[in-house]
């Protein structure tokens, strides 16, 4: 294992891109243990992109990409799959298996990643269940439960294997503002109590800026801002400064490159229009 004061994941001059769209264009960071990293920026920045490397879903044209030491793309079958059994996962929505109980929603990755006796797996589930406040509900199935009671459901399920990281997209989307606080205090209480590191894909500044150690802003392929949330805040890049303040007009634009409307429509531009 490695030394707690060196970064759980690297990413080093990592270039990515789906077919010829590039998505990440040299970006290099750190994750540090035991602290929370919310990756931000506008939608299509390659964020859950990330995600998708970190847990060896997706793997990089070049650059270097290390957890815990150990660069990803080199991984065996086995030791891929041992890796990911240290990661926990929150997909967007939950993603919760709709047939199950909550109780086996949780139950799952131990059932299906370890050997342990069935009054064991019974105690770990009620015991996360617990921690996310929903201990009462774990013989409902997710039909029967709100959004956010969903979301802090699949909370327990990514935290059942006792994970070193905990990879979260999108977790407050959707959520009203009672569950979105709720969610957010959650993931805080549960990184520092639990000694978790944890990634947040986020677009919801306010409680995301709240919990986080470290932000780091994704733009066009690259790392725009990274700092504490008000280093962030502060910064005088453009494009950073649109996406805090949330303003329309900047270097984030309304449309997405096309031709010109005449060309499309077969008709001839008023003077001056492209």
């Amino acid at each position: 294992m490695s030394s707690s004061s060196t970064p759980l994941v690297v990413l080093r001059d990592l270039h990515f891109a789906y077919g010829d769209r590039a998505i990440l264009q040299g970006v290099s960071l750190e994750v540090p243990r035991g602290k929370i990293t919310a990756l931000m920026g506008a939608s299509g920045g390659g964020k859950t992109t990330v995600l998708r490397l970190i847990g060896g879903q997706y793997t990089a044209q070049s650059g270097s990409l290390l957890f815990d030491g150990q660069e990803v793309s080199q991984l065996s079958h086995d030791q891929l799959y041992a890796a990911r059994r240290r990661m926990g996962m929150l997909f967007q929505f939950g993603a919760l298996f709709t047939d199950i109980s909550v109780f086996d929603n949780v139950a799952f990755p131990l059932r299906e990643h370890t050997d342990l006796p069935e009054a064991m797996v019974r105690d770990i589930v009620l015991m996360k269940l617990e921690a996310v406040g929903l201990r009462g509900a774990r013989d409902l199935l997710p039909s029967e439960i709100s959004g956010g009671m969903a979301r802090r459901v699949a909370l327990a399920r990514a935290i059942a294997l006792d994970p070193e990281l905990v990879m979260y997209d999108e977790p407050f989307a959707g959520l009203d503002p009672i569950s979105l606080g709720t969610a957010a205090r959650l993931i805080r209480q549960l990184n520092d109590a639990l000694g978790l590191t944890s990634i947040i894909v986020s677009h919801d500044l306010d409680e995301t800026f709240a919990i986080a150690d470290q932000v780091i802003v994704l733009a066009n392929g690259r790392i725009a801002a990274q700092g504490t949330p008000e280093e962030v805040r502060e910064s005088r890049d453009p494009l950073v400064h649109q996406f805090v303040s949330a303003a329309p007009d900047g270097p984030v634009q309304f449309h997405y490159p096309a031709t010109g409307v005449a060309q499309d429509f077969g008709v001839q531009a008023p003077r001056g229009a492209k």
